[in-house]
């Protein structure tokens, strides 16, 4: 009877999508907000246009650069416990032996399994680094390209969704009118973005539209009218 390969279909882009929820997530509610509150103060669309884009200028430098630094970060961690690894091998092996041991123990294996494996394992000091970098200290080499796709991503995911809120600002003569055009297409794009975000991330999509919906929707509000109360 003929059987049906099994097909793993893990989702294997949590970093690019994690980068991208950063960037969008914060370029969707801080703009917005700014937009918001500055609605509340003055009716001129051209300084809410010239305040927002230099506020995604700024925005999404910031958050590139922040992305940048933590993905070199990663990388010189994992550099830097290895090289501590590789010390330990050679100065303590035994009690990194028992190290493996432990971890092997903790799967159930006992006896003459037990010794053998550890064997074969110390029998490769690159591989017994390996083993554990990975099951010891949970680590795994960081692409050394991670940073500048990290950088360019959560910065130009910040930028398309700054645009987003601001963009009505750009056709209209009254802010009035462009609030309620930017809060409009806010709330759109922030409910889809969290729908999205959701099924990549959990079981609970719409749940995750939800609470991306309220935490943008409460940011510009509250921008809002502190912006009506002082002015």
């Amino acid at each position: 009877m003929p059987m049906t390969p099994h097909v793993e279909t893990h989702f294997s882009g949590s970093m690019l999508v994690r980068d991208v929820v950063i960037g969008m997530a914060d370029g969707l509610t801080v703009p917005f907000a700014l937009a918001a509150g500055l609605s509340g103060a003055i009716d001129d669309p051209g300084i809410v246009v010239t305040a927002g884009l230099a506020e995604i200028t700024a925005g999404s430098i910031a958050m590139g650069l922040g992305g940048y630094l933590a993905g070199k970060t990663d990388v010189e961690h994992y550099v830097s416990e290895r090289a501590r690894e590789e010390r330990e091998t050679d100065e303590i092996p035994e009690e990194e032996a028992r190290e493996v041991e432990g971890i092997f123990r903790s799967y159930g294996l006992e006896g003459k399994e037990l010794d053998h494996v550890v064997q074969a394992i110390r029998s490769d000091r690159e591989r017994w680094v390996d083993f554990m970098m990975r099951h010891e200290l949970g680590l795994e080499m960081p692409d050394p390209g991670r940073a500048r796709a990290s950088a360019l991503t959560i910065g130009g995911a910040y930028i398309v969704g700054g645009l987003v809120p601001l963009a009505p600002y750009f056709f209209v003569e009254h802010v009035s009118r462009g609030l309620w055009i930017s809060v409009i297409l806010t709330l759109i794009a922030l409910s889809v973005f969290g729908y999205i975000k959701g099924r990549f991330t959990t079981a609970r999509p719409l749940r995750s539209a939800w609470q991306t919906l309220l935490v943008g929707g409460f940011a510009g509000t509250a921008a809002y009218l502190i912006a009506r109360a002082i002015g």
